[in-house]
């Protein structure tokens, strides 16, 4: 290998290593909050994730390694890291109508296990290839690092350390700093420009391939100019909000009769208020059963702790059918507590208080007569907040008579199913448990108490002033079930509660996707084009 000038100091190489192992971290990172607002933000995602970048990562190391020894060329290393900061600065302009692509493709030929394949399908597509290249980083600056033998391991873990450190970093700063602040779309792009700097400096200090580098500056500013944006739901044009924090793609929406919140690009409502204030239709009218069965009635003092506030949807109901109520809201979410009430008019009684919902109810040192637990999306469910351990934690912190209410997201039925395990668990610590489904939605509610609940609430109900929760109660009443335990427990050690969800997920999106795809075969891509619109 010739001496190259710029390689004559090993600070430049070092440098490379600690920026690369960096910029690794910041695109796997990245790339569970792109593909989080399509397929959820999962254990089940991120395995996916980081699976294929590890593989990724392998087989660069083997490539990076034999091109070092057969061709010890160090601009042929940066060029490949010129290819790869061009790649990575396309992400946020190409990622999203990929993802779109291959769902949609999928969507007419997968069966079963639908979002594994698809989220396999856009890692594979999407990050493979720039983490491939930067996988041969270290092999190959070993190879031009190392001046004889006597040194080599001093060297190698000198590359090593600084490979870690940059990692450590690029982990720590697009949670924290980049995402939060600039979006995640702004941060694949400032760690791309990182790269592109790195390979400038080379290309430049050695007057070769300044054609290339140029081409790839151009590049990077069309990246810049086109995918700096953070929509994620690009075929929208009515949003009020769409925005990122560090958990969750946040996306609120407006229409003349109510405003909505979802963590989700294509469905989902977590949160939700009616501009007429009337009841929404949805789950939280069924839970407003539980301070009936707590004994609370119209305007009676009562104390309630919400794990899962969202933007206050039930919080706001329940001041409006008892305003007597002292309610507790408990959000991990910053933004989403900012928006409740920025955008849904949460009231001033109500307190929001930005934690996790576990360590809260550990710390309370009061008791309630409500407790709802509503923690849950998707397959995104907390398995410290589904376990017996959980559960009796909360049994603890009810007042006598008190009533848990936790909104179960997803119907299942079935031996082993997600609601059997759950409805197991709480049946194996309250003496009382009672289900309810909500038409027309993929939701249950559970109510659990210490006992003569259902007597509470009848006497209740029948003390309603309004009518039209008093009609909502009979409803509730109509459609509830006592439910009888069983021996499917989740506990701190065992709570499998994504592969479960997985699998209902996998079953609701089957059933919805048989429609498309008998379309599909029938009318053609014609046909498909005329029912998605």
């Amino acid at each position: 290998m010739e001496n190259k000038k710029i390689l004559s100091r090993k600070w430049f190489l070092y440098m490379t290593e600690f920026f690369s192992g960096m910029s690794v971290m910041a695109v796997e990172l990245g790339a569970s909050r792109l593909l989080a607002p399509y397929f959820s933000s999962s254990q089940i995602v991120w395995t996916i994730i980081i699976g294929t970048i590890m593989i990724a990562m392998a087989l660069g190391n083997v490539w990076g390694g034999r091109s070092a020894d057969k061709k010890p060329d160090p601009g042929r290393l940066y060029l490949r890291l010129l290819l790869a900061a061009c790649w990575i600065a396309a992400i946020p302009l190409l990622g999203k109508y990929v993802i779109v692509g291959i769902t949609g493709a999928l969507a007419l030929f997968v069966t079963k296990n639908f979002l594994i394949w698809a989220a396999f399908a856009a890692c594979m597509i999407l990050f493979v290839f720039p983490l491939l290249l930067l996988g041969t980083v270290t092999p190959s600056l070993a190879k031009y690092t190392v001046g004889s033998l006597e040194d080599s391991g001093k060297i190698v873990g000198r590359l090593g350390a600084l490979n870690t450190i940059g990692s450590i970093i690029g982990t720590f700063l697009p949670t924290f700093v980049t995402i939060p602040a600039v979006g995640t779309s702004v941060t694949f792009l400032i760690f791309a420009g990182v790269l592109l700097v790195i390979c400038a400096i080379y290309f430049l200090a050695e007057k070769t391939r300044l054609v290339r580098c140029a081409v790839a500056l151009v590049i990077f500013a069309l990246c810049c100019a086109f995918g700096h944006s953070s929509s994620f739901a690009f075929w929208e044009t009515d949003l009020v909000v769409e925005d990122e924090s560090i958990y969750n793609y946040l996306q609120v929406r407006e229409d003349e009769d109510s405003i909505t919140l979802s963590t989700n690009v294509m469905f989902g409502v977590q949160s939700i208020k009616m501009k007429d204030d009337d009841l929404t239709g949805m789950y939280y009218d069924y839970a407003l059963a539980a301070p009936l069965m707590a004994g609370v009635t119209e305007g009676a003092e009562a104390d309630v702790l919400i794990l899962g506030m969202g933007t206050g949807t039930y919080a706001t109901q329940c001041l409006k059918y008892f305003d007597g109520m002292d309610i507790e809201g408990v959000e991990i979410d910053e933004k989403i507590a900012a928006l409740a009430t920025s955008h849904f008019a949460l009231p001033e009684e109500a307190t929001i208080e930005v934690y996790d919902g576990r360590a809260y109810l550990d710390a309370a040192e009061k008791q309630y007569d409500v407790i709802m637990v509503d923690a849950y999306q998707d397959i995104t469910i907390p398995f410290q907040m589904s376990s017996v351990e959980f559960f009796t934690m909360v049994r603890d912190q009810l007042k006598p008579g008190g009533v848990m209410v936790v909104n179960m997201n997803m119907h299942s039925g079935g031996e082993g199913s997600i609601n059997e395990y759950l409805c197991d668990t709480i049946a194996s610590v309250f003496p009382e448990v009672w289900t309810v489904d909500v038409p027309r939605t993929t939701n249950s509610e559970l109510f659990a108490s210490f006992g003569e609940g259902m007597t509470r609430f009848r006497e209740g109900k029948e003390k309603l002033s309004d009518p039209q929760l008093r009609a909502m109660m009979d409803k509730v009443e109509a459609g509830l079930t006592a439910y009888e335990g069983g021996e499917h427990i989740f506990t701190d050690d065992k709570a499998p509660v994504e592969l479960l969800g997985m699998r209902v997920i996998d079953e609701l999106i089957g059933g919805e996707l048989t429609e498309i795809r008998e379309g599909y075969r029938e009318n053609g891509l014609a046909g498909l084009l005329e029912m998605i619109g």
